[in-house]
This record gives structure tokens, C-alpha cells and sequence, in this order.
């Protein structure tokens, strides 16, 4: 299967970027308004549960090295959270902690199959909202 994509890769690699950040920023850019306002929702909620329901302290890139690989693909931001983490000061034990990060860790690899999919729609100039030919 061959595309002929109208997109530069240097657009492509944009619309990954904006992607990570935000979370359904690519779809905005590409169109897909709907969509993109499900994915930010859908991520942000989860991410939002996961902290709310472990704490701050899920965020740990000391102790949840493979944790935190997961959590960060929701959003350069969560750096931010993991170097407040990483100081010291914050703890969550138990199964609170476990159900955090499993939520902040979902919404992680929610975005990454968001921005793969993007990219991909993007690529191939194909959006389920287009009329077909």
C-alpha cells in the first residue's frame, strides 16, 4: 500500500511534537476537532485519577524507573512533577500508590497510540471525516 502524503516530515515530526505535549493537539492541527477534544479529555482524566488517587508521589523517577518511562509519554509536564518527586519529601505506599501509577502509566501509553495514530492520519491525508471520492 502507497501513500502519496502532501505532508513534509518535517510537518509530521511537528504534529508528533505538538501531539506530546498536549495530548490531542495533533488531531486540532490536523483537523479532527472532535477528536482531538476526546483524547485531551479521555488522558487528562486518567492522568488526573491516577495523581488524585496515589498522590503526587506516584510521579517517581528514582524509585519507578519503568513507571515514570510510561507516565512521561502523557507529557513533557510530568518532568516537571518527577523532579519534585525525585527531591524527596513525597511518599505513597501501598495499594493507592499501585492504583496511581497504573492510571498515570495508562495515560501515558494512551497518548503514545494517539500520537501514532495521528502521525499516521496525518501521513496518509486520510481523516474519517473526509467524504469519499
Amino acid at each position: 500500500m502507497s501513500f502519496d502524503s502532501k505532508r513534509k516530515p518535517v510537518e509530521l515530526i511537528f504534529i508528533a511534537v505538538i501531539s506530546w505535549i498536549i495530548p490531542g493537539a495533533g488531531y486540532w492541527y490536523i483537523r479532527e476537532k472532535f477528536r482531538s477534544t476526546l483524547i485531551f479529555f479521555a488522558i487528562s482524566a486518567t492522568f488526573l485519577i491516577g495523581l488524585y488517587l496515589g498522590s503526587i508521589a506516584v510521579i517517581d523517577p528514582v524509585g519507578g524507573k519503568l513507571w515514570y518511562i510510561a507516565q512521561i509519554m502523557t507529557s513533557p509536564l510530568v518532568a516537571i512533577i518527577g523532579r519534585m518527586t525525585a527531591a524527596g519529601g513525597y511518599f505513597a505506599y501501598g495499594r493507592p500508590n499501585e492504583i496511581g501509577q497504573l492510571y498515570t502509566s495508562i495515560a501515558g501509553l494512551m497518548n503514545l497510540f494517539a500520537v501514532i495514530n495521528c502521525v499516521y492520519l496525518a501521513y496518509s491525508g486520510t481523516t474519517e471525516m473526509e467524504e469519499p471520492k
